[in-house]
């Protein structure tokens, strides 16, 4: 399915908000931060124009909790371009009505688009080749649908993870499974950027490389190691109560130049 493009506006200031997928998890950047699809998405809207940018999204965030702390950061900007994606973490939770999350997500976009220039939204992934979200398939893709139709209702551009085929590769995915690797933003940057109207310098749907086949030997070894380093403290934290953004703050609060 062919990305859906939206005619390029002027674009003088972005601002990201979400969670974890956002902030750029899984693609490590200078010191202890991370870059992620939003940043590599500024870079390519500065090479167009002379713009300023701001990366409101921390890593954990419930919806709620982005509506709480983050919308009313980026309604105060009043950038030219919003990227809003949130609710993943409300649909990977036991017993959440995805229903109930899209309709908490409306509200939320229909008091964004009436104080920025552009708000455009996320869908979520198709999760049939991710092992640990591969159950919540129906879910997320419920959600997605809402989505879609919250974009129709408000006139917004989406950004439609569920189509882009080439992060369903496992390289796409960072070590614990739950967020993109340098690569996987990177093409999620790439469409992002085809959503907006401008001109990219790769395919994101490009093919990967070969790769030998593996045997039933490596998905061991790597599932045990996936559950000692990452599934474990993922479970502790929901036990304790915890998230992995308690204690973290945006890492770019600001509107300022790349």
């Amino acid at each position: 399915m062919a990305a859906t493009t939206t005619k390029l506006k002027t674009i003088g200031s972005y601002a990201a908000i979400g969670d974890s997928f956002t902030e750029g998890v899984g693609d490590p950047g200078p010191g202890d931060s991370y870059l992620g699809w939003a940043d590599r998405l500024a870079v390519l809207l500065a090479d167009q124009r002379d713009f300023r940018y701001a990366n409101l999204a921390v890593r954990g965030k419930l919806l709620d909790q982005i509506v709480a702390d983050q919308l009313p950061r980026a309604k105060a900007l009043a950038p030219d371009l919003v990227t809003f994606c949130a609710g993943g973490n409300d649909i990977i939770r036991p017993g959440t009505d995805p229903d109930d999350v899209a309709e908490r997500f409306e509200a939320a976009v229909a008091d964004l688009t009436g104080a920025v220039g552009q708000v455009m939204i996320t869908t979520g992934f198709d999760t049939r080749g991710v092992p640990v979200l591969k159950h919540l398939r129906g879910k997320v893709a419920t959600y997605s649908a809402h989505v879609r139709a919250i974009a129709d209702r408000y006139d917004c551009p989406v950004l439609d993870l569920w189509s882009l085929k080439s992060v369903q590769d496992r390289r796409a995915w960072d070590t614990d499974r739950l967020h993109l690797s340098p690569e996987g933003h990177t093409r999620v940057a790439l469409r992002a950027a085809q959503v907006l109207g401008l001109p990219v310098p790769a395919d994101p749907d490009q093919p990967w490389p070969p790769q030998r086949p593996r045997g039933s030997v490596d998905v061991t070894r790597d599932n045990i190691q996936w559950a000692r380093e990452h599934l474990a403290p993922w479970i502790g934290r929901r036990l304790r109560g915890e998230s992995s953004g308690d204690h973290v703050a945006a890492k770019r609060p600001d509107l300022l130049p790349l």
